[in-house]
């Protein structure tokens, strides 16, 4: 009976975990109104995707700076939390839908790999712009989810022995 009731876990976990990427994408990826990304895509040319390089911040912590000097008028809060907020869920759901994947380092390579190919997939298609910050910032959401799923494991473990 228990396997049954963890097999039934693992697979509801994943579905979340599905929809959870689905959103995500959605959120970040197709952010803009249908029209706006219709148009995006009729203008695109593979010139465009080298364009993309010119508008991308490859330079480690300048995006974070900006939004910490201005953060009064460019919902610099919003967009630094945001980012780690968003990628949060990720560092709980991996090791909650496969079991076997519980180790930090292994939640901090599929953030960072998730967190890249958004990236990636934004600079080659203009649907945003690729900013090494927000590949950092991602990753941080990621170990921290992580984390709140160790202490949270740790807790629960302790509870159960105490029974």
């Amino acid at each position: 009976m228990g396997e049954k009731k963890s097999n039934k876990g693992r697979i509801i976990s994943r579905i979340v975990l599905i929809i959870y990427l689905c959103v995500l994408v959605r959120l970040i990826i197709f952010k803009y109104p249908i029209p706006v990304l219709r148009g995006i895509m009729d203008e695109w040319e593979l010139s465009n995707a080298k364009a993309g390089v010119a508008t991308a911040n490859l330079t480690l912590f300048k995006t974070i700076r900006m939004y910490i000097r201005y953060y009064d008028r460019i919902n610099g809060f919003d967009n630094l939390f945001g980012n780690v907020l968003a990628f949060m869920p990720l560092g709980v759901l991996i090791p909650v839908s496969f079991p076997g994947i519980d180790r930090l380092w292994i939640v901090l390579l599929y953030s960072f790999w998730l967190s890249l190919c958004i990236e990636l997939f934004q600079l080659v298609s203009h649907f945003g712009v690729f900013d090494v910050d927000d590949i950092l910032l991602n990753t941080l959401g990621g170990v921290l989810g992580f984390l709140v799923f160790w202490v949270v494991r740790l807790v629960y473990r302790k509870v159960r022995k105490e029974k």
